[in-house]
């Protein structure tokens, strides 16, 4: 595993300490590494919901819901299951 430094100021400093002293953390570097994971996971959803959008818009301009074939077409793929 590789070592990185970085600074805080000290206000931040001491909240890193705190939640690892709170016990949901074993130390600083454990928390620092689930903010880590968690930003990842962030980012990897809005590329993912980007990428919905951008298809959406690339699929050209919406048409009108017809409430009875969405219905129709609902059922006949529930019944297959």
């Amino acid at each position: 595993m590789s070592t990185m430094n970085i600074s805080l100021p000290d206000p931040m400093k001491s909240w890193v300490e705190d939640q690892a002293k709170s016990g949901r953390y074993a130390n600083s570097s454990d928390y620092v590494r689930d903010l880590i994971r968690r930003d990842r996971l962030r980012h990897e959803a809005m590329v993912e919901i980007q990428a919905a959008v951008d298809a959406g818009l690339a699929s050209g301009p919406a048409t009108p819901l017809d409430r009875e074939v969405f219905k129709s077409r609902m059922r006949a793929q529930h019944a297959g299951k």
